[in-house]
């Protein structure tokens, strides 16, 4: 799902499978871009119709791809009804960088953005969002930025002796950037990622980027949309290439109890 945190998704694609080997929906993200339609998945939340105009200018926070000074609260053009302002907190600590949509916010944590940013967001790029959609889309949207977080802590768990806490910093999305990944991925016929994020965390003083493809999974009869995120150190330095090194043994080699260990660079999630 397009996101807060980053800001961008992808465009509607060929029906190939992702890299856990599953289908995807047949719709597309709400925010296109310019990567080529049969390249990569697809969003698994189903916009409204994208309006003709295009969007006014607006400034961007270089470091987030995000409006400078934060997402209006106010209605947008044409809203029929009335939206939520209230925001939730999440269970992701925030590092000392306060982008502007962080600030007043309340919280050392991140803090997720009401309803009304996330119509106003969505109108701004120049869709026709839906305010019945709204709900059930920002919803999602949280749900998949905690569960990244809690794959990016399993990475973290391996630092707990010199960094018990670590934080985000800040997170960009990219989703015409293909990892290294996902490009040897889609060459045994995977399908690319319909969005890409890159999260900088703090690790009690040292910055660390982590990798997120997105995919879509194969929705079942309980859940209408699933998804499945890909999360890993970026090989930016000898220290991930020694915890890439050391997760994908531990996937492998036993565990004092005979069990196999999970490997949690990969996660599926539903909705």
């Amino acid at each position: 799902a397009w996101s807060w945190f980053g800001g961008k998704s992808d465009d509607a694609a060929q029906p190939n499978a992702s890299p856990q080997g599953e289908s995807n929906a047949s719709s597309g993200c709400p925010i296109k871009h310019n990567r080529p339609a049969e390249t990569a998945s697809q969003c698994p939340v189903q916009p409204s119709a994208a309006g003709g105009a295009p969007p006014p200018m607006i400034f961007l926070d270089p470091r987030n791809n995000m409006r400078a000074g934060g997402e209006s609260q106010h209605p947008g053009l044409g809203q029929s009804q009335a939206l939520p302002t209230a925001r939730k907190v999440s269970s992701i600590p925030r590092a000392d960088h306060t982008p502007g949509h962080q600030e007043n916010a309340g919280s050392n944590n991140w803090v997720y953005p009401s309803e009304q940013m996330f119509f106003n967001a969505m109108q701004r790029k120049g869709w026709n969002p839906s305010e019945r959609d709204m709900s059930s889309v920002v919803a999602i949207h949280n749900a998949v930025n905690e569960r990244t977080w809690s794959e990016v802590m399993k990475w973290e768990k391996m630092h707990c002796a010199v960094c018990t806490q670590p934080r985000l910093v800040k997170f960009h999305g990219r989703p015409t950037d293909y990892s290294p990944k996902a490009r040897l991925y889609s060459l045994f016929g995977y399908k690319l990622p319909f969005d890409r994020h890159d999260w900088v965390i703090d690790r009690c003083g040292t910055p660390v980027r982590y990798v997120i493809d997105f995919y879509v999974g194969k929705p079942d009869d309980k859940h209408a949309i699933s998804y499945y995120l890909d999360v890993r150190p970026a090989l930016d330095d000898w220290r991930s290439v020694v915890d890439r090194v050391r997760m994908n043994l531990n996937s492998v080699l036993p565990q004092q109890d005979g069990s196999a260990s999970a490997k949690p660079t990969t996660s599926s999630g539903n909705a």
